[in-house]
């Protein structure tokens, strides 16, 4: 899922840096790193790409000033708080693919997460675990037959049980989770949830929340189904 100068919220004054447009014309880009801030899931990075600078936001990674990295798929939040730095960010880009070597072509295969379809920037298509294998639990539905009548429970309170794949914490005020169980329908095999809990990455877990259909959250998040403020339990 992974920006903008830092605006301190509290009566400290400081004349705000212009933040200039991300070029996202190409797939992959390069910064220079001029700072970093580290918290407990996010690693903050101010960096400078083609003479703009911006802050960036990726899942907690080890950097240091002078650090050069590649990255794709940026996802700007505008006016985003961070309740660890307690700071608001007016614009932040969140990436999800960052690397100090060039990402390979196939790494930047912008598809959507649901349906495979290319969508103009955004998701990054999460792979099938083959080795996956999870059992229906009491009361609920398979991943792969949820796909298969989404209709029927669009708008419902449906049950999941899988196996965390991917977890993004503290987007829009909420995490989220992507469960596979080992069943799909077409290319469809991988569940994005969120919920104000969280879960670690193979963590085998059961979710029930409302499915909602053709969720739209700009940058190319688009998601043909989605469960949304679900809750977790083992």
């Amino acid at each position: 899922m992974i920006m903008g100068v830092v605006l301190f919220t509290s009566c400290v004054h400081k004349k705000k840096e212009k933040v200039q447009p991300l070029d996202t014309s190409s797939l992959m880009n390069q910064v220079s790193v001029d700072s970093v801030i580290q918290t407990s899931d996010y690693t903050y990075l101010k960096v400078t790409e083609k003479g703009n600078t911006f802050w960036m936001a990726a899942n907690k990674m080890n950097a240091s000033v002078g650090d050069k990295y590649y990255y794709t798929n940026p996802l700007e939040m505008k006016n985003f708080k961070s309740k660890s730095l307690d700071r608001v960010f007016p614009s932040i880009y969140f990436v999800q693919d960052i690397s100090s070597n060039p990402i390979k072509p196939k790494e930047t295969n912008n598809m959507n997460t649901m349906t495979g379809k290319k969508s103009p920037k955004g998701k990054v298509l999460v792979k099938e675990d083959p080795n996956i294998k999870v059992e229906v639990p009491e009361g609920g539905i398979s991943i792969g037959n949820l796909y298969a009548s989404m209709e029927k429970y669009a708008g419902k309170t449906a049950k999941v049980r899988g196996q965390v794949v991917k977890v993004n914490n503290n987007i829009m005020g909420k995490n989220w989770i992507h469960l596979q169980d080992g069943t799909k329908n077409g290319d469809s095999y991988d569940l994005t949830v969120t919920s104000t809990q969280t879960a670690q990455v193979g963590d085998v877990i059961t979710v029930e929340g409302t499915i909602a259909l053709n969720k739209d959250f700009g940058a190319g998040y688009f998601y043909d189904l989605i469960m949304e403020n679900a809750k977790i339990s083992k």
